[in-house]
């Protein structure tokens, strides 16, 4: 089981204002992952806002204009900074809110910050160009990019005392990491080929005909694009599925955030199998309204209920 350790009541000032800042970076940057904090009580909250604040620095880091030697020293940059927060070394006077932040919820909750530094090499693997032969090999960069937030998030909800399985909850949270990060590679295949990169297994590309790209707002000639969309969905799907096993070990706000958060994606993941052309027309995404009904879903908790069931019948 995983516990949570609830921080203190009182937090300083500084600490507050840095914990501030990162949930407004989180407000405006976050579009999917903010509607599922706002469910979390404060300490919980304010914990997911730092966490991913940093996750956010990485990401801009490797999305930015910047040559590639220079990410790569940023990014080297951050890790140093990631080293400092972990060996204590950060004060609350420190001038880097999120690192103030990030701090304080690495004292107050039992995140395992190796997933930030695992976040840094998937995004090193970004920067490099590397591409991916095979599902695995798409994997492994899934598990650095997402899983390891999934993980991250873990430490922060913990798990329920008494919650049946527990000691698989890291692999489920890992599992549904990587089923929101294939869905993003779905969405985003357009975008992706014009910024000169490509997620999606080889492997996958050559049976489907799509080894020639994505380079404009029509699948190659010749190929079944939809086919190969059809055949990611269902591979997202089972992970989903699994991963979905972690709700019943979560407390009810908890299990909410999470079926938030995945519910959305699983929204856009519908979309995306109904009409696979439109992630090469533009950006596949719910309207504001539709996130927030799935949002009162998860807190109504029916997502952690039939997690539950199944969990149930799977042991019976």
């Amino acid at each position: 089981m995983i516990r949570t350790v609830e921080p203190s009541p009182h937090v300083s000032a500084p600490v507050l204002a840095a914990y501030s800042y990162c949930e407004a970076v989180t407000g405006q940057q976050a579009r999917n992952f903010a509607y599922g904090i706002r469910l979390l009580p404060t300490p919980k909250r304010r914990a997911m806002s730092a966490l991913y604040a940093f996750s956010r620095r990485v990401d801009d880091i490797g999305d930015g204009a910047l040559a590639d030697e220079v990410k790569i020293a940023r990014l080297e940059d951050t890790r140093a900074l990631l080293t400092r927060v972990r060996e204590g070394e950060v004060d609350e006077d420190d001038t880097d809110p999120v690192a103030v932040a990030l701090a304080h919820t690495a004292r107050a909750f039992p995140v395992p910050l190796g997933g930030l530094d695992e976040l840094i090499d998937g995004v090193l693997m970004d920067v490099r160009g590397e591409t991916y032969e095979t599902w695995d090999d798409l994997k492994g960069y899934c598990r650095c990019v997402a899983g390891a937030i999934g993980r991250l998030s873990l430490g922060v909800f913990g798990t329920e005392p008494g919650a049946r399985g527990a000691e698989r909850a890291p692999e489920y949270a890992d599992t549904l990491g990587l089923a929101l990060q294939l869905t993003n590679i779905l969405r985003d295949v357009r975008e992706d080929a014009t910024g000169g990169r490509t997620y999606l297994p080889a492997d996958d590309l050559a049976k489907f005909g799509c080894s020639a790209g994505f380079d404009g707002p029509k699948p190659p000639e010749g190929s079944d694009f939809a086919g190969l969309v059809h055949f990611e969905v269902r591979r997202a799907r089972t992970l989903f599925a699994e991963g979905y096993r972690l709700l019943p070990m979560l407390d009810r706000r908890s299990g909410a955030c999470v079926a938030a958060m995945a519910g959305i994606y699983r929204r856009l993941l519908d979309r995306i199998e109904r009409d696979p052309e439109a992630v090469l027309r533009g950006r596949v995404s719910l309207p504001g309204p539709e996130k927030a009904y799935v949002a009162v879903r998860g807190l109504s908790g029916l997502d952690a209920r039939h997690a539950s069931r199944r969990t149930v019948r799977r042991h019976a």
